[in-house]
């Protein structure tokens, strides 16, 4: 079957500890539809206990099992709840993927003094202060886990820099001093040097930080019976540190491990480089192709859609890509909002789901919607993609990018599927195989009424409407 990956949250659920369980009574109606893989939020504790949504990592070992940072639980529940909720996952044949946060952490026990120069935010290459001695939050102790899975404590020495000095209550971007501590140099141009994100930024680099974080990676993959992991902010992290860490994790457990990494970049060549840097060893988010998204359903019918393809990693490392439509960072109101109205919506989603490049991530707050957005479920026109990619886009693939306006490719298990962005709906004549010749063929978003017969010669004419989308298969005969 085709991997299809559902990214199983948005920033905003709701804070009751529910999600979990949520995940365990929906497992086998995802998998009915074809879902087969889950990328799950971080289900360790984040500095902001039950109403942190992950990314502000406190400590990896707690996946909801210690009172820390005020509650037991995480935003989505209890450890107990998270197994449970994997293990009805897997009894329902779909694997999940961890979502990864080791660029930085937050929430310390404690500060301690540390010495540091200021940088410039726009340019972190750029000292612009003398060296001098700050209050930083870096000393992590955990004493409610009390030593549990792991004694490590972390402090100054395995951070880079920090955004606060509790000494002046000065808020700036610090960058540590001494045993030859520097900026990460094989990260992302942007800001001069963006090895710096947020909170307390971990030092990679170091041997003591690597074995501690491949110790935890080894403990979380054999305590939650991990099938792989989404890797968060890889622009800010060398592309050594993950490449030998996704290595060592594999060759440790003798496990596949699925991985799918986020450079958020629109520039193809950047994350090409990535790829190429990483020895083709995970796959990456295609952020290009969403950015052609958004550019589709901005100019409207003024867009060509045989540019959808252009300058994107599908088109040049489609076994290296996983499309999305949107997702948690691009929802409204999010750090990196680029939203795709429903102008445009399902014809994306009908691109990434029926196509043969790349692998195909549904977002939650598209399937479920999202009250705190007023934005509505698609869960019943996503289900019928869902469906359609399931059993029918599979075999040789046959593209009909003839056309500014109507675009529509055909695959010979018996699809054809086209999308349109203007009022005036047309059709295409369209080869899908001459092995279903006389075959029928309906639509199954139930867009088009009426069946099209499959000539002698393999062909079929497919009817698209005007700004909509269309998926014709074969009629299954029982």
């Amino acid at each position: 079957m085709n991997k299809t990956i559902m990214q199983f949250f948005e920033w905003n659920l709701p804070t009751d500890g529910g999600h979990w369980n949520f995940l365990k009574d929906h497992s086998k109606a995802l998998s009915d539809v074809g879902i087969n893989t889950l990328w799950l939020p971080p289900a360790y504790k984040g500095a902001g206990g039950s109403n942190d949504t992950g990314y502000g990592i406190y400590d990896l070992y707690d996946l909801g099992e210690f009172d820390q940072k005020g509650s037991v639980r995480t935003k989505y529940g209890t450890k107990d709840e998270y197994i449970d909720a994997i293990y009805e996952a897997h009894k329902n044949n779909i694997e999940v993927l961890a979502d990864i946060v080791l660029n930085h952490k937050g929430g310390a026990d404690d500060t301690e003094w540390v010495k540091v120069v200021k940088v410039d935010p726009n340019d972190r290459n750029n000292k612009i202060s003398d060296e001098y001695d700050i209050k930083a939050w870096t000393k992590f102790t955990f004493p409610e886990r009390n030593n549990k899975y792991s004694d490590f404590k972390w402090n100054w020495k395995h951070f880079d820099g920090v955004d606060w000095d509790e000494n002046k209550k000065e808020s700036a971007i610090f960058e540590f001093i001494g045993l030859g501590k520097a900026w990460d140099t094989a990260v992302d141009s942007e800001n001069g040097n963006y090895d710096y994100l947020m909170l307390t930024d971990i030092d990679v680099s170091s041997s003591v930080v690597y074995d501690e974080l491949l110790k935890w990676a080894l403990w979380y993959v054999k305590i939650a019976q991990l099938d792989g992991f989404r890797l968060d902010a890889l622009k800010h992290i060398g592309f050594e540190f993950f490449a030998k860490l996704i290595n060592d994790i594999r060759n440790i457990t003798n496990k596949e491990l699925f991985t799918v990494g986020e450079y958020w970049d629109n520039d193809v060549n950047i994350l090409k480089k990535y790829v190429e840097n990483t020895s083709h060893i995970f796959n990456v988010f295609d952020v290009p192709l969403h950015y052609n998204f958004l550019t589709a359903t901005n100019q409207k019918e003024n867009y060509d859609l045989r540019g959808l393809m252009s300058n994107t990693l599908i088109s040049c490392y489609p076994e290296n890509s996983v499309t999305f439509v949107d997702n948690h960072d691009t929802q409204p109101g999010q750090s990196l909002e680029s939203w795709i109205d429903n102008s445009f919506k399902l014809q994306a989603y009908t691109f990434i789901l029926t196509r043969k490049e790349g692998i195909p991530c549904v977002f939650f707050g598209d399937y479920y919607g999202m009250p705190s957005n007023s934005i509505a479920p698609l869960k019943d026109d996503l289900d019928n993609l869902l469906k359609a990619r399931r059993d029918f886009a599979y075999g040789w693939q046959h593209d009909y990018f003839d056309d500014a306006h109507i675009v529509g490719w055909t695959r010979e298990k018996g699809l054809a599927a086209l999308i349109s962005n203007v009022n005036d709906g047309g059709s295409k004549k369209m080869f899908v195989g001459e092995k279903l010749s006389d075959k029928s063929f309906v639509d199954i978003t139930g867009n088009v009424s009426g069946e099209v017969i499959i000539d002698e010669d393999g062909n079929g004419d497919f009817t698209v409407n005007g700004n909509s989308y269309s998926v014709w298969c074969i009629i299954k005969k029982d």
